[in-house]
């Protein structure tokens, strides 16, 4: 049977999430929860890309017309074909593919492949809604799959199959708000480089990521910049600090010392000012997760907002802020944070302007 492919950059389809491309037949996925969507009359749909894996096992979630499930990506470093759905009856249906892990890969997407008689659909417009989200592993939604282990330790060696983005607070708040969003959230990230969890040998702090698309030097092409002209959002969610107590070599870092503290501040409000450069009329909002910490790096926030004195930056404190569970949020943890995030940006005033 004939096939129909549709490349990337075809204006049928859509893509939500910060992208970009080294190569012109394909676009390079690298943040957890980034979308691409094609509306279509036909019977099946692949995805043609080109998987990088560093770690964990590799799936790729799939929604088809709104039920979701997850593909296996069954090889790496070469261009392939990943059946996405098939058998369906030959009428209009909408398909998204979404990267449910952070870096523990990044895929070029060239395409989509489907039956050569398909139509394909007009695709709808992304929602003029926007947040973005600087966040850790809670924010991208790792082991939050795994609800057998509800307030408690992450079941070991799992493989980075429990994780799904598309299930963290940051994404199901955009959809509760009708906003799209750029999910910039990594696994173990913290705010310095050479502190935290992420990376090997030498991890990379949210000082390296906020301004880049590819953030680890391992890509082909290696690290690459973010135009942010590219996307303004209204709302932008800091949900740094739970990695932070941790250094790669030395003494872990203590919040509690006056020098760190300052230190570790001064650096915070250096992305937020350069954010606020970028985005002047956004409502920036400073968190925590449910996910256990001292909650002295809760007051570090409080001190924060105060020293920076910007009226459109706070800092929210979900009910249970640092005092649910041992390991990641589970899925009732993560649309409970949801739940109370989206009251808390729906009660403030001119959000979406």
């Amino acid at each position: 049977m004939n096939k129909k492919f549709v490349p990337w950059n075809s204006e049928n389809v859509t893509i939500m999430g910060r992208t970009d491309s080294i190569d012109p037949e394909a676009v390079r996925i690298v943040f957890a929860g980034t979308q691409i969507t094609l509306r279509f009359a036909g019977t099946e749909l692949s995805a043609v890309l080109k998987n990088h894996r560093f770690y964990n096992k590799m799936e790729l979630g799939v929604l088809v017309d709104g039920l979701e499930k997850k593909v296996e990506i069954p090889e790496n470093d070469v261009r392939t074909g990943v059946k996405l759905c098939e058998g369906l009856e030959r009428r209009e249906h909408e398909v998204t593919l979404f990267k449910r892990q952070d870096a523990t890969h990044y895929f070029d997407f060239y395409g989509f492949e489907t039956d050569g008689d398909a139509e394909l659909l007009p695709a709808l417009p992304l929602p003029d809604r926007r947040i973005e989200c600087y966040g850790d592993s809670v924010s991208a939604g790792a082991v939050c799959e795994a609800v057998e282990n509800v307030a408690s330790l992450d079941p070991e060696n799992n493989e980075g199959v429990y994780d799904n983005a598309y299930h963290s607070y940051s994404m199901i708040t955009a959809r509760n708000l009708g906003a799209q969003i750029h999910n910039i959230a990594q696994g173990g990230i913290a705010i310095f480089d050479r502190t935290g969890y992420y990376h090997s040998p030498e991890t990379i702090g949210m000082e390296t990521a906020y301004d880049k698309v590819c953030y680890f030097p391992e890509a082909e092409g290696g690290y690459s910049s973010w135009d942010f002209s590219r996307y303004t959002p209204q709302v932008v969610i800091l949900a740094i600090g739970q990695n932070d107590q941790h250094r790669e070599q030395g003494e872990d870092p203590d919040i509690t010392d006056p020098e760190y503290r300052t230190k570790w501040k001064e650096r915070y409000k250096e992305i937020i000012r350069s954010l606020r450069s970028h985005y002047p009329k956004a409502r920036f909002i400073m968190l925590l997760t449910v996910l256990m910490h001292y909650p002295t790096w809760d007051d570090a926030l409080d001190e924060i907002v105060e020293e920076l004195g910007d009226e459109r930056l706070t800092h929210f404190r979900f009910k249970r802020c640092g005092a649910a569970t041992p390991g990641h949020p589970r899925l009732p943890e993560q649309y409970e944070m949801a739940s109370e995030l989206t009251a808390y940006i729906t009660r403030l005033e001119n959000v979406w302007e």
